[in-house]
């Protein structure tokens, strides 16, 4: 059945027809790419209907094909587009390094490892945030479900929670370099007002969104207290030989060893451990990043919206 829609290149007949073609044409690619091609889509089109009262969808579909595209041609624009924008908001490569050396001190020199430090720090007070408006949100409006209230409370609670998922994706996207999407659900535009109603609520995404907020929070802690632990001990660790300054007082302790005092001779060792903990602390950065990148993409995009 798939393999029969794939190869039929009838033109659309309608706005879902356009939709399923397109989602198709970009069979492959990135899901915040497929999402926001069928955004632009679906506006554009449902804005040429709606000004073209007399015409019927097929003819609109039809005469707005030659200027906006087929479902292909937006297709491979969009492939396009998407590579230039890619190049011009990618920060500069790191130099590539061949030794095993200069691969683990380079990593100092990605922008990558710095953003995915700061958004580490950032998720604790993001993910009090998330966290404290979907419990609160919950809680308020389920217990006014009974006196009705809650039923409009629990809707514009759920639109909410689309519209936080598009901003942590942004800050995803920006700091972690993770493609997320840049446009909203857009599917259940030409449904009436009940069928979207329970299309948020059956759509798996609001649920997942749901997850995502409330892991934050513990994810926020723990990446938190890795960032602050690390930093902290191992740029100690580098300024220890400052204790042997006179009239420095510094306390550096070691297995039980007050260093300065017991083996002052030990300092240099522990400064050059600090500074290999240190790098190693900028791949660990940088790794989560890159993981909790993929966790936000699997948890906020929508994977597929036309079959």
């Amino acid at each position: 059945m798939n393999s029969m829609r794939m190869n039929d290149n009838r033109p659309p007949q309608s706005i879902p027809e356009y939709l399923e073609q397109l989602s198709q044409s970009l069979a492959g690619a990135d899901p915040a790419l497929v999402q926001d091609a069928l955004y632009d889509a679906e506006e554009y089109l449902r804005s040429e209907l709606a000004e073209q009262p007399g015409r019927s969808e097929a003819e609109v579909i039809a005469s707005v094909a030659s200027s906006y595209g087929a479902p292909e041609e937006v297709a491979d624009i969009y492939r396009d587009t998407e590579v230039k924008v890619q190049t011009a908001l990618r920060p500069p490569a790191p130099k590539p390094r061949t030794s095993l050396l200069g691969r683990f001190f380079g990593v100092a020199a990605d922008p990558r490892t710095y953003a995915s430090m700061f958004y580490m720090v950032l998720s604790l007070a993001t993910g009090i945030f998330y966290f404290t408006w979907v419990v609160t949100g919950l809680s308020v409006s389920l217990s006014l479900v009974v006196v009705l209230i809650g039923i409009p409370l629990l809707i514009l609670f759920f639109g909410s929670i689309r519209l936080l998922s598009l901003v942590e994706g942004r800050l995803v996207e920006v700091m972690l370099g993770e493609r997320m999407p840049r446009r909203p659900l857009y599917s259940a535009r030409g449904r009436n007002w009940l069928q979207r109603i329970g299309d948020m609520f059956t759509d798996v995404r609001t649920w997942s969104t749901l997850l995502y907020m409330l892991v934050m929070l513990p994810l926020g802690v723990v990446y938190f207290t890795i960032t602050v632990t690390l930093l902290s001990l191992s740029l100690s660790m580098v300024a220890a030989p400052l204790a042997l300054l006179p009239g420095l007082h510094l306390n550096v302790w070691e297995f039980g060893i007050d260093i300065p005092q017991q083996a002052p001779y030990l300092l240099p060792l522990v400064s050059v451990a600090g500074v290999v903990l240190l790098f190693a602390s900028l791949h660990l950065f940088r790794g989560i990043g890159r993981m909790h990148g993929n966790i936000a993409k699997h948890l906020l995009v929508k994977t597929a919206q036309y079959s």
